[in-house]
């Protein structure tokens, strides 16, 4: 625990103002106050051009750094101290001026399959339409459903389970850690294990960014911080770095640690599915970043490169 004469008066956590980053922001606020009860924590809620713009994928606008940089700025400019965000949201440069400080627990990293009418992907009837926000899971519902129309969708969890209760889609797919949190989990028809849906990048798992000049925070988080996810986290982050990760690469990478190896998984896509390429590697958890860039580089051996080259570049990457 930090010296006591270190403990801040006042900590604000910058959030955006969706349900589910309230939650995540919340939580943060929780477990701090446990922590250091003297402290006021309090919540500066923001909306982001990526609430903003519903209308287009996010591959097309920028990808998911649009949820971020606002709550960046309030950082930089003092108007709060950390911020909360979703680690599979958070792009894999950390801007220069600011670091992660903790990364949290991690919750279900699985996607899940939701639908009103079917039990599973493969009860689908031919030509359904299934709705996604993702480039990754598009890529692979392609590869194994090439039966199955794969639309974009877009918005909270709320609106696209609305989208889904309106008969706009006969399934969605949804990151079960975020219907998990907001209580929702009576929505998930099935959780679709690695072998079905790779995760994205650090999907489950939450990631306490502050400016790189502060120190002080970053020693009060470490009670926050869960080594074995940051482990596993830090590998896939590492390969999709070298992958040139963003919402416009079709990509996934999990990594969990079973009897003290670190397994790593990881492939790259086309868009389509017509062609995946995929990797696989084992070690020891705190060598993560080297085994993503190992692996990242297996892959462009392998033929991911002609994939990443054939793939347009867009502002941001």
């Amino acid at each position: 625990m930090p010296n006591s004469l270190l403990i801040p008066r006042k900590i604000v956590i910058a959030s955006r103002e969706s349900l589910l980053a309230m939650w995540q922001a919340k939580y943060i606020q929780k477990r701090l106050r446990e922590l250091y009860p003297q402290t006021e924590i309090s919540i500066l809620g923001m909306t982001t051009r990526g609430d903003q713009i519903l209308d287009q994928s996010l591959s097309k606008i920028g990808g998911k750094g649009l949820f971020i940089k606002e709550l960046e700025q309030a950082l930089e400019d003092g108007r709060a101290d950390i911020a909360v965000h979703s680690m599979k949201d958070m792009p894999m440069n950390v801007p220069e001026g600011f670091q992660l400080a903790a990364i949290t627990e991690r919750e279900d990293p699985r996607d899940a399959f939701v639908s009103n009418r079917y039990a599973s992907l493969d009860a689908l009837p031919h030509g359904s339409v299934v709705g996604t926000s993702s480039l990754r899971r598009e890529s692979q519902l392609r590869a194994k459903f090439p039966q199955l129309q794969v639309q974009p969708l877009r918005g909270n969890v709320q609106t696209r389970l609305r989208k889904l209760d309106e008969e706009q889609y006969a399934a969605i797919i949804l990151a079960a850690a975020g219907l998990k949190r907001l209580e929702l989990s009576d929505r998930i028809t099935a959780l679709l294990d690695p072998e079905q849906s790779l995760p994205a990048v650090g999907q489950g798992a939450l990631g306490i960014e502050c400016r790189a000049d502060r120190a002080d925070l970053v020693e009060l988080l470490q009670p926050l911080h869960h080594q074995e996810t940051a482990y596993c986290v830090e590998a896939e982050r590492s390969m999709s770095r070298v992958l040139g990760g963003s919402c416009q690469v079709p990509l996934g990478a999990f990594a969990e640690i079973i009897g003290g190896s670190l397994q790593l998984r990881g492939f790259v896509a086309q868009p389509d599915g017509q062609r995946i390429v995929t990797g696989a590697l084992a070690g020891k958890p705190e060598t993560g970043i080297a085994m993503g860039q190992q692996l990242a580089q297996k892959l462009i051996a392998d033929g991911a490169d002609e994939i990443l080259a054939a793939l347009v570049p867009a502002d941001g990457w």
